[in-house]
């Protein structure tokens, strides 16, 4: 019974929680109408770029990721331990990877705005 219980417990509190959120922005949003706000205050343009951002630094951890697997791989076939060749070279170029993607989205950023 409880490998019942436990999924529809997380979904239908994941599923209350998402219902809270999106009446409550519709109830705030109904109320500022009323009130006479203007209806640009609800459209977010394109100044706001953390999408690109999010899947620019993913995408460097996961390439980061893969290359920390590989040359854990080639460590082993050399002779060091897989016991600490794998986690070493995956936070060693997960990492290289997360602070080469925090560059690059940094320069994206700062292009956008000089636009």
């Amino acid at each position: 019974m409880e490998d019942v219980l436990i999924p529809l417990i997380i979904f239908g509190t994941m599923f209350a929680m998402l219902y809270v959120f999106l009446t409550t922005r519709n109830k705030e949003r109904l109320a500022l109408i009323e009130k006479g706000a203007d209806a640009k205050l609800f459209k977010s343009g394109p100044s706001n770029n953390w999408s690109g951002v999010l899947v620019i630094n993913v995408a460097f951890l996961a390439i980061g990721i893969g290359v920390g697997v590989l040359l854990g791989s080639l460590l082993e076939a050399n002779g060091m331990d897989d016991d600490i060749a794998f986690p070493a070279m995956i936070f060693i170029c997960g990492g290289v990877g997360l602070l080469s993607g925090f560059f690059v989205s940094r320069k994206l950023v700062d292009n956008k705005k000089t636009e």
